[in-house]
């Protein structure tokens, strides 16, 4: 019954941008994040956001992303510019009850069935 469904993933050149968004159905959630994997990879924190917009970004995206959420908060977002071959992964939104921001995924309850970005020229 409570669902993140994520979407926007797609091919694209380096140095371009992507905007993702996350779905939430069922319930909302006072904190969401993105994250994503790369084969033979760990699962990797992107960005982080919470009801009270307090944000938290990876090193290897800050600078050139942003998250958002609508003001229900059913929905975050998550834009990427100058993407990188490294950027290529998929990409998981994962939601939580507490408000607190966290970058690890063992915090998250609730996890998108991803959405596959490439990077590529």
């Amino acid at each position: 019954q409570v669902h993140l469904v994520e979407s926007g993933g797609g091919w694209v050149q380096p140095g371009g941008s992507l905007s993702l968004s996350c779905v939430a159905t069922g319930r909302t959630f006072r904190s969401m994040a993105w994250f994503r994997q790369a084969p033979g990879k760990e699962r990797e924190f992107v960005a982080s956001r919470n009801r009270g917009s307090i944000v938290y970004y990876a090193p290897s995206v800050k600078g050139r992303s942003t998250i958002s959420a609508d003001d229900p908060f059913n929905t975050v977002y998550l834009q990427i510019n100058d993407l990188k071959i490294e950027d290529t992964a998929t990409y998981y939104c994962a939601g939580k009850w507490e408000f607190e921001v966290e970058t690890t995924p063992s915090a998250y309850d609730t996890w998108g069935q991803g959405t596959q970005v490439t990077v590529s020229s």
